[in-house]
């Protein structure tokens, strides 16, 4: 298997688009998954199949037999799977009593359990070959989590969950799973920024019903500052890509304003978990 075959979900925009382009100049072949690739992505869907190594094709993370089906014709097709890198996602802020329990199951389907489909549906193929590598894009907020985005922290904490506890499992077979774990970057995220649709919620908090908006402003200044380049992202899944198999680490910082503290924080964890696990007689799955 010398050309590898990357699948990458929510490439219309951000990470994921960039991740598509960036995957086909390495000479990767690439199948980038959108969302109503005939309707509003229909432009972006275009502009993707028009790059060399680049195959588009359309995927519902929340759909499980249409990501069986994708995954499944990937497959059939190329007879190998190496790469999938777990990207669709959305975000959330606000006062998190306004989310209902319609909003938070929507954020979780598509932020966690999205990324759960297209990995079940892709690891018999990667055990299979003894190789493979899956990436889930996490948050510093899956490790922090921040007042008035705790919805959408949530879904990141589960996803740092389900990929730590995969990573051990399946490593043993020749799969790594990773996460990497960006900080903020001035992407398409944040303009479809979700709200709890119970608004009548902001009425009693006052003014820190105002807070979100201000964060909002804080952030936006920051960008100005420091120019955090989205294309660190790519960057990193690239060299993870590259990396061989088993000497992937379980978790990539790629922040150029705060990562340092995340950093910290995974070195930290990652020394006393690694002491758990042995205490448990599983020492070995840390080899």
């Amino acid at each position: 298997m010398t050309k590898k075959v990357v699948l990458i979900t929510g490439t219309n925009s951000g990470f994921g688009y960039l991740a598509a382009k960036s995957c086909a100049e390495e000479g990767y072949t690439v199948y980038a998954t959108i969302r109503d690739i005939n309707g509003r992505n229909a432009e972006k869907a275009q502009e993707l199949s028009e790059i060399e190594n680049i195959n588009v094709v359309e995927l519902d993370v929340t759909d499980g037999n249409n990501v069986v089906s994708v995954v499944s014709d990937v497959i059939a097709k190329e007879g190998q799977l190496d790469v999938v890198v777990n990207n669709a996602g959305f975000f959330g802020g606000g006062l998190t009593e306004s989310y209902t329990e319609d909003d938070i199951e929507a954020m979780f389907d598509v932020n966690l359990k999205g990324a759960w489909r297209v990995t079940k549906a892709s690891l018999p193929q990667m055990r299979k070959q003894n190789e493979g590598l899956i990436i889930n894009i996490s948050s510093g907020l899956g490790r922090f989590s921040s007042p008035f985005m705790t919805v959408y922290n949530s879904t990141k904490f589960a996803l740092e969950g389900l990929t730590e506890g995969l990573h051990y499992e399946v490593r043993p077979l020749g799969v790594d799973a990773v996460l990497i774990q960006p900080g903020a970057f001035p992407t398409e995220i944040f303009g479809k920024t979700t709200l709890g649709s119970d608004m009548e919620v902001a009425s009693g908090y006052g003014d820190l019903a105002k807070i979100p908006d201000q964060i909002g402003e804080g952030i936006g200044q920051m960008f100005e500052a420091m120019k955090p380049q989205p294309q660190m992202v790519p960057d990193a899944i690239i060299k993870l890509i590259e990396t061989p198999k088993g000497e992937r680490p379980l978790r990539t910082v790629v922040d150029a304003m705060t990562g340092q503290f995340i950093e910290n924080a995974n070195e930290k964890v990652k020394e006393e978990y690694n002491n758990f696990v042995t205490a448990f007689g599983l020492g070995d799955l840390l080899k």
